[in-house]
């Protein structure tokens, strides 16, 4: 597992292909916030949940110069399907090597109804303008969170 990630750490550059098969690099998003944030799996209550609230919020979100990724490790078919379904503004990363979540130090040991088993921690990072990480939320819980975020990235 990587180095713990915290305020100040430079955030890890990655490249990845997206929803539309885009390939993308995080450092091509420098002079704009990002938050990325890692979800479990497409389509399920709680990633749906959050997903539709950033999407909600994503023209406030813009009016900071900061831009959504939702990260996942998902296929990009997949991926496809769950933003066309659910109309979702922003960039949805395929990781289905893994290689981002271990960067992000977000592929954890998890337990469920007594099985223990490896998947995507729940996750936000928000990065700044420079690419340096200002802020971490792990074990997200979804109600409230992207309030949370918004309030962080009206500081910036």
């Amino acid at each position: 597992m990587s180095t713990e990630l915290k305020k100040g750490s430079k955030a890890p550059d990655f490249s990845g292909v997206c929803d539309g098969d885009k390939s993308i690099k995080l450092s091509s998003f420098n002079g704009k916030n990002v938050i990325l944030y890692f979800y479990p799996k497409d389509d399920t209550p709680g990633c749906t949940k959050e997903s539709c609230e950033f999407r909600s919020a994503n023209d406030d979100f813009l009016e900071h110069e900061t831009i959504i990724l939702g990260v996942s490790k998902d296929s990009v078919a997949r991926h496809n399907k769950f933003k066309e379904k659910y109309n979702l503004p922003f960039l949805l990363v395929s990781d289905e090597s893994g290689k981002i979540c271990e960067a992000y130090g977000v592929w954890r040991e998890k337990k469920n109804y007594g099985k223990t088993y490896m998947g995507i921690e729940r996750s936000t990072f928000l990065i700044d303008k420079k690419g340096v990480i200002q802020k971490v939320w792990r074990k997200v819980r979804v109600n409230g969170h992207v309030n949370a975020v918004m309030d962080e990235v009206t500081q910036l």
